[in-house]
């Protein structure tokens, strides 16, 4: 009848909750670089249940690394080439990886964030997926194990691979 639906409708409807971010941490790297290649790529080239490709954000620790990383990417292999682009660059809203380096800059919606750096990223709750590469560095691994407690504390539940391990 109209006076029931009329009544519904000045319910308040229920708040919707985004998904809580998927947090991994793959520990005891001996190449952050290098693994971080691997990593993009096999994420780059999974089917996405959407149809759509891929988009990854990668954060680096600075410049430097960032350097780094984005030489890397062209070498990964003679075969697959990886798109991808500074967070500033005009094209980055259309390129599926993106790179970053600093947390003051916005970045892109994308499926997954892969972090290099020994912090977290300030804005990983936007992303459905963050992957926290650690190297078997000890200042490194010392940064990551408090980035983990940090995550637990806010009520995420991340999981933890154990990469360096036999």
């Amino acid at each position: 009848p109209l006076g029931q639906t009329a009544t519904r409708s000045l319910l308040p409807r229920r708040a919707t909750i985004a998904p809580m971010t998927r947090t991994d941490f793959h520990t005891n790297v001996c190449d952050k670089i290098a693994y971080a290649c691997r990593l993009v790529r096999k994420a780059y080239n999974a089917p996405n249940p959407s149809g759509a490709t891929t988009r990854i954000v990668v954060m680096t620790e600075n410049t430097e690394q960032l350097a780094r990383f984005d030489a890397a990417l062209w070498a990964v292999s003679d075969v697959d080439f990886l798109p991808h682009v500074h967070v500033n660059d005009p094209l980055a809203p259309d390129t599926p990886i993106v790179l970053a380096d600093s947390d003051a800059v916005e970045l892109p919606q994308a499926d997954l964030l892969v972090n290099l750096a020994r912090r977290a990223p300030a804005q990983f709750e936007n992303f459905p997926r963050l992957i926290e590469v650690v190297s078997s560095d000890e200042d490194d691994a010392a940064a990551g194990r408090i980035r983990f407690v940090a995550y637990k504390r806010q009520d995420f539940k991340p999981a933890h691979l154990n990469v360096g391990k036999a």
